[in-house]
């Protein structure tokens, strides 16, 4: 059971949570800062790492600082951040279609 920030709660448990949290948080910092400027990565494949660390870096702070679960008491929030993923991913995908016309007709 997650517990909100301002739930009562195990005090212990929730310092621990946010510590993880804020571990890997920094970790997969670090690790992005140094994948950007390592020759250790082939340069090509970069881009794909600093994005599936930057994804990495998105589901800890959902998990850890935004208490997004998959319990039943998460489900709204789930529906609501699906919800404002493809509301993004369209205004996005939108956006792309129209100035790819727009720069195909000047």
């Amino acid at each position: 059971m997650d517990d909100a920030p301002g739930d009562a709660g195990d005090l212990r448990s929730s310092l621990w949570k946010y510590g993880a949290g804020l571990g890997l948080s920094v970790v997969l910092t670090l690790a992005s800062f140094w994948v950007s400027g390592t020759d250790a990565v082939w340069s090509q494949g970069i881009p794909v790492l600093l994005a599936a660390l930057a994804i990495g870096q998105m589901g800890v702070h959902l998990v850890f600082f935004l208490h997004v679960s998959s319990g039943p008491e998460g489900t709204n929030n789930i529906l609501a951040l699906a919800f404002g993923v493809f509301v993004v991913g369209l205004v996005v995908f939108g956006s792309t279609i129209i100035m790819a016309n727009l720069d195909a007709n000047m």
